[in-house]
Formats: C-alpha cells, structure tokens, sequence
C-alpha cells in the first residue's frame, strides 16, 4: 500500500517578515518615516535599555535609559546650536516616566542653571538656581517656583543710600521671606569732605 506524505503546512510571507521585524536586543540604526532616529537596545518592540534618540524636527538628542519606550533612568538632553554646530547641553539628570524625576541639572543659558530635584517635569523638592545676573536662590521649590524656605544671595549690593526691600521670588511664604538673606556688602565708608 503506497504511503502518501501529507502536504506541508506553509505560513504565509507576511509572518515571517513579521518575524523578522519584531525589535529585541541590540540594534544598529531604526529611522522612522520623519526621520528620526534610534539607536539602542530594544525589548518587545519598544526602546529598553540603553540608547540614543534623535528628532530630527526639534534637533534633540537624548542618550541614556529606557524603560518600555520611555525615558526612564539616568541620561541627558540636548539641542542642537546651529552657531557652534554641534549640541548643547539642556538636562542632565534623572528620569521616570517619559519626565524629569529626581536630582537633576537644567541649563537655560550659558551662565544660568538649575541643580536640584525634579518631579513630573518640575523642579520639585530642595534646589540651587543660578542667575545670570550672578544671583543665587538655594531653598525649596514646588511646581517649577520657589516655596517654603530657601535663601536669596544677591550678587550686586544696593546703593547705601536707598536700602532695598527684601525681594523674594514669587510663590514664597512669609515664612520663607524672613529667612532670605540679605546681600552681604562691605559697610559704606564714609567720605570725607575735600578741604
């Protein structure tokens, strides 16, 4: 009696491709339709891991960790300067959640920063702001403004003349207020007359 193989069951073209399109481990370079671009680890078709995004519209790169495609862990921001041709330094710090989460340093011009804690995008918790004028906040902070305690240090001494009010940022307590420093200035000599 003549033994008949059963026909193979073929599947169809279009799941091995799938196959081979599914993102886990290492990848070299995933470019997107807009042209961004991603290079890193990936888990389950999602970025996780270590890894460098690039939006080409914005000029942003981040390179650090990711957590099921979202920024997750420590890593750093930065955009591109079209002057110096090459990319600036934005955020250095932690993330959780796609947001700035934890101790973290925000630069917003050259002589002018933030280093402090972050919550949900938000400096949150204790932090230094760094004017550019050469003034420096160090106090508590809650939604992106200074509350509760802190310390107000004036680079620039007011005219001897006119004492200046105690300024305090806005967002402050009065509590907060009593507390913030007064510049610390030599005491005006006094001139004497020409004779």
């Amino acid at each position: 009696m003549p033994i008949s193989k059963g026909l193979q069951k073929s599947e169809p073209p279009w799941k091995e491709w799938d196959k081979k399109a599914q993102k886990n481990g290492l990848r070299h370079q995933v470019y997107a339709v807009n042209g961004d671009c991603y290079v890193g680890e990936w888990k389950d078709n999602m970025k996780h891991g270590k890894g460098t995004q690039i939006w080409k519209k914005k000029g942003a790169m981040y390179e650090g960790d990711w957590k099921f495609g979202k920024r997750d862990g420590y890593g750093t921001l930065s955009f591109s300067d079209r002057e110096m041709g090459k990319h600036r330094k934005v955020y250095s710090g932690w993330w959780k959640g796609d947001k700035k989460s934890g101790y973290g340093i925000q630069f917003f011009g050259p002589k002018e920063y933030y280093e402090g804690e972050w919550c949900g995008n938000q400096r949150s918790g204790w932090g230094r702001m760094y004017y550019s004028n050469g003034d420096l906040y160090e106090g508590q902070w809650l939604n992106d403004k200074p509350h509760g305690e802190g310390m107000l240090r004036q680079s620039k001494c007011p005219a001897a003349s006119q004492p200046a009010p105690p300024q305090r940022p806005a967002g402050h307590t009065l509590r907060a207020a009593l507390r913030l420093a007064t510049p610390l200035c030599p005491p005006a000599s006094p001139q004497k007359a020409p004779l």
